[in-house]
């Protein structure tokens, strides 16, 4: 009876020490927009471009158009983001009047970008683009909500 207990004893810290040991692993932070950081404006904005040119068979007049918007794009999130990380560095948090200002220009900036992408794309070029920056969108919220799988779910299916 006391051989069973000990040896209860020991798979059970066994266990514990296993648990303590995956939780001690370092996480896959997410929040390296695929590994984008790495690169510089310029060639985050031409990798852009050519995944766009790939997806919706972009003409080299709407590769001149989009790579500019794009860049124009990337230049202003960046900015965006150096002013949040300096808030953050300070711990200072916006009010909710300059979270509103700030969420308002974000929307302000989406209606603008989506009139240029409808001014440079043609009709059915433009329903793709949708599709995908929505798929995109989905994805992004999918993964806030718990959903560990990763970027490509249909893979580990496959691995298990």
């Amino acid at each position: 009876l006391k051989k069973h207990n000990i040896m209860k004893k020991i798979i059970l810290m066994t266990f514990l020490m296993a648990g303590m040991t995956i939780m001690a692993q370092p996480r896959n932070n997410r929040h390296q927009r695929n590994g984008m950081d790495q690169f510089t404006l310029e060639q985050r904005s031409e990798l852009q471009v050519k995944k766009l040119t790939l997806e919706l068979d972009l003409t080299e007049s709407q590769q001149k158009e989009i790579k500019a918007f794009i860049a124009d794009k990337n230049t202003k999130m960046e900015a965006h983001r150096t002013a949040m990380k300096a808030m953050k560095e300070k711990g200072t948090k916006p009010t909710s009047d300059e979270r509103f200002a700030m969420k308002s220009k974000m929307l302000d900036e989406q209606i603008a970008a989506k009139k240029r992408m409808q001014k440079i794309l043609n009709e059915k070029q433009f329903e793709k683009w949708t599709a995908l920056k929505e798929e995109h969108q989905g994805n992004r919220k999918g993964n806030h909500q718990g959903n560990r799988q990763g970027r490509h779910p249909e893979k580990q299916q496959r691995r298990g």
